[in-house]
């Protein structure tokens, strides 16, 4: 076993000084994960109940970032108990989680990046299908009232989408009471142009969810990059400190 390092010596001061810098960068990724935390739960409930009108599958970035950021928190506070009592076995396993929020991280955000278009057309066809379902499924419905009254928008590329809908073809060419701007001059046969919102919904939604998603998805990326920096700090403390008899056989 290694002997303890002196204090005063160039040594002890390196240690110190890796101490306080994993302490440091212990705090702020606990601050990081408490960020993925709130953006995550933004992403799952702002952006998913309009992903969910989407005709196509697509990473969960959104689930990733709610999970990942919970257990960054919580191991947050193992980076900084590890770093204090300078134990050689929490500290690798802290080097190990690290290096495995760093593939969640760039798992994220890569797919957000490189999905977007893909998001954007299946949302595309999604749209449309809500339109032709609509009154048939209810979810998807509720999805698109909620998305035409948030967005001041009607029907996919504009109002004229609803009129060769079956359900508008039911109710003798009306829209639906999301489409309005009021309670009244909306539900006439043909729909009343100046009690409705004109805009399709399709351009204002897709520009919000790519725009959103490229944020998620480098929140991710930046996280993943500040993994390395611990990883290093852990990884160096941990190769300085004498074999612990109850330390964790984790590998650095």
């Amino acid at each position: 076993m290694a002997a303890p390092l002196s204090r005063g010596t160039p040594a002890a001061g390196a240690m110190t000084a890796l101490k306080l810098s994993l302490m440091a960068f212990s705090f702020v990724f606990w601050a990081a994960g408490l960020t993925m935390l709130i953006i995550g739960l933004w992403a799952k409930v702002w952006l998913g109940g309009y992903l969910a009108l989407s005709a196509s599958d697509y990473p969960n970035a959104p689930a990733i970032l709610l999970a990942t950021g919970t257990a960054v928190i919580v191991w947050g506070f193992l980076g900084c108990f590890s770093a204090a009592t300078e134990h050689r076995g929490l500290l690798r396993t802290y080097g190990a989680f690290l290096s495995a929020v760093l593939v969640a991280g760039l798992t994220a955000g890569l797919s957000g990046l490189l999905y977007r278009q893909d998001v954007a057309r299946g949302f595309q066809e999604g749209l449309r299908q809500a339109l032709n379902t609509y009154g048939e499924d209810e979810a998807k419905a509720d999805a698109l009232d909620a998305l035409q009254r948030a967005f001041a928008c009607c029907g996919v590329e504009s109002y004229r989408d609803w009129l060769t809908t079956p359900w508008a073809l039911q109710q003798n060419g009306s829209v639906p009471l999301s489409c309005c701007r009021g309670r009244r001059g909306c539900q006439l046969s043909p729909p009343n142009v100046y009690g409705l919102h004109r805009n399709g919904c399709f351009g204002k939604v897709s520009a919000f969810v790519s725009s959103n998603m490229f944020s998620v998805a480098t929140a991710a990326l930046g996280l993943a990059a500040l993994q390395v920096i611990g990883i290093v700090l852990a990884c160096l403390m941990a190769a300085r400190i004498p074999a612990h008899p109850l330390g964790i056989a984790t590998p650095c």
